[in-house]
């Protein structure tokens, strides 16, 4: 499912228009990444949580060329799944 088609289902089981929709799911996205940046998790009961993890500086090897090349330290996120959204 891409952005498009997760707008449409919100506003058919909203029943609100697509531009309402992408509103709240622009909304929505835009606090979860604000809340993120800030450095807090983000805990939606029962969907899962998202929060940011510290990658260490590590070495790594270029596919291309087998030459060993240093990989910067970043900040990445992580998604744990809540119970309800066990497959």
């Amino acid at each position: 499912m891409n952005k498009t088609e997760l707008v449409a289902a919100v506003a058919a089981k909203a029943e609100i228009s697509k531009v309402a929709a992408a509103a709240a799911v622009d909304a929505t996205f835009a606090a979860i990444e604000g809340a993120l940046k800030a450095g807090e998790n983000v805990q939606i009961l029962g969907f899962g949580s998202f929060t940011v993890k510290e990658v260490a500086a590590h070495e790594g090897i270029n596919p291309a060329t087998k030459q060993k090349i240093q990989i910067e330290a970043k900040k990445t996120v992580k998604f744990k799944a809540g119970a309800k959204l066990a497959l």
